[in-house]
């Protein structure tokens, strides 16, 4: 055993929410706060690892790399996914497309329901618009410019922009200039965490400016395996850095690994179903049996086409635009996903269209209670048939745009979208074979009178012992949850300032 260190709060991922906290905890320079990170924490922008502050790719979200953890999926019985996570300083952040949409009224409303009025949209409102700096809108009861992150939105001239402006207007769909306020869906720029082309993850708006506090201790490449119980209270974690076992204590442990990190450590800590854990030969600690035992994600294909004569791309981002239903995204890109994974270039343009209505179909199970072995997902996404009526219209929909006079004369003559055929057993055969995820879990350790945690991420059972992330949100939000992550962060952070 090596050598352990003492602090008043351990917090365990530097993602989106764990940078929050680990910056709005800090602020008082009596509270000692570790932030523990299982990937590298660079110590300033230019020490990222190349590539992670490009928003114009996503090259940190291709597996298999240092900066993600790759996790193994089952989108369905015969389709097996690889579900890839940010493993360094900024978590998820750093690594996804830099989508930053506010989550919708229906979304508050329904967190609200169980988790109180602290998950309403009255109270999150001033809190996204403190975290935000706007670089498009004013400052206004809606939008902040004095926040951390900043916020823009790409330019609706790019041609693919305006490909899909003239496709979504023919179709009658509204204009919906700005999806952080709460206006009818419809279709218009995306809101993103990105200005001038940088990425701006939760690492570089959060934690690097206040690195330097002799009360903030951030540390990268420690792999947490365990929280450390006793008497009914978390005391500390176990940590790895490589072959060497260290302890940090605490007088409270905050979990903000992402929502199959967290859920993972809980299960792992002993803190879960009793089944699964006597299966994994983990005492019982604590039975929770809401650990794991459902999730949300968005299913999402991907309609790829060929331009006529072929786009240019915009150099700081990659998102041209998007079109929302009460029911389904399609985010339009203005680069090949050869182009956006830094694996080549040119190609088709994909249309990324996803199911955005929240269903907690999936399962999380682990494999083993090593930390360094991956859990396993089941999206169950295919397992209604209402779920396959939804991606069989999300499909039609984008098929149907693809047919609109302005995007047939953009697009190559010899282009024919798959799948050729439109009947219900010809697009679920194909949804069967090319069905993927937005990689937007949430809600595997949910909050609720059920659920494993109280409204404030507080674990039942356990004194001292906290979950802070996208794990906590009762059901998934109906656009993605970059942005509710982080103020996931803040309003626990506020929880336990409150409380202190």
């Amino acid at each position: 055993m090596a050598d352990s260190l003492r602090a008043d709060v351990v917090i365990v991922g530097a993602g989106s929410a764990g940078c929050v906290l680990a910056a709005r905890l800090s602020e008082d320079p009596a509270r000692s706060v570790v932030l523990l990170e299982s990937g590298p924490v660079p110590r300033d922008a230019g020490a990222f690892a190349p590539g992670v502050l490009d928003a114009g790719t996503v090259r940190g979200s291709v597996p298999g790399q240092a900066i993600n953890w790759t996790i193994p999926g089952r989108i369905g019985p015969s389709r097996d996914y690889t579900t890839v996570r940010g493993r360094m300083l900024g978590g998820s952040s750093s690594i996804n497309g830099g989508y930053f949409i506010r989550p919708r009224l229906a979304d508050f409303a329904d967190w609200a329901a169980v988790g109180g009025p602290e998950w309403s949209y009255e109270r999150a409102l001033p809190r996204m618009v403190a975290l935000e700096h706007d670089l498009d809108y004013p400052a206004s009861a809606i939008h902040g410019d004095h926040g951390p992150i900043l916020v823009s939105r790409g330019g609706s001239d790019e041609p693919t922009a305006v490909i899909l402006a003239a496709a979504a207007e023919a179709s009658g769909y509204p204009q919906e200039p700005d999806k952080n306020d709460q206006g009818a869906p419809g279709y218009g720029p995306v809101p993103t965490n990105t200005a001038g082309g940088v990425r701006q993850n939760a690492g570089l708006a959060y934690v690097l400016p206040v690195m330097s506090r002799p009360n903030l201790t951030v540390l990268g490449d420690r792999t947490v395996s365990r929280v450390l119980l006793r008497g009914g209270r978390a005391i500390g974690v176990e940590y790895r850095t490589g072959s060497e076992l260290h302890l940090a204590f605490a007088d409270l442990v905050v979990l903000s690994a992402g929502a199959i990190g967290s859920a993972q450590l809980l299960i792992a800590s002993g803190i879960g179903p009793e089944g699964e854990l006597r299966r994994l030969g983990v005492p019982v600690a604590v039975p929770a049996p809401g650990v794991g035992a459902s999730f949300s994600d968005h299913p999402q294909l991907t309609v790829e086409w060929w331009p006529r004569p072929p786009i240019p791309s915009s150099e700081s981002s990659w998102l041209a635009g998007a079109l929302h239903t009460e029911e389904i995204e399609v985010l339009a890109s203005a680069k090949s996903m050869t182009q956006l994974t830094g694996q080549g270039s040119g190609g088709p343009l994909p249309l990324l269209v996803s199911v955005m209505t929240p269903r907690p179909t999936g399962r999380l199970r682990l494999r083993s209670a090593d930390p360094a072995t991956p859990p396993l997902l089941d999206y169950g996404y295919l397992d209604s048939a209402k779920a396959r009526r939804e991606l069989r219209d999300a499909l039609r929909l984008v098929l149907e745009l693809l047919e609109t006079p302005n995007w047939r004369a953009a697009r190559d003559p010899d282009d024919h979208p798959r799948p050729a055929g439109r009947d219900d057993a010809g697009l679920d055969a194909w949804i069967a074979e090319h069905l993927g995820t937005a990689m937007h879990t949430t809600g595997t350790v949910p909050l609720g009178p059920d659920g494993p945690v109280d409204s404030s991420g507080r674990v039942l059972g356990v004194d001292g012992l906290i979950v802070a992330d996208a794990a906590i949100l009762p059901t998934g939000p109906r656009r993605g949850p970059a942005l509710a992550a982080v103020l996931i962060g803040e309003t626990i952070s506020d929880a336990i300032r409150r409380r202190a």
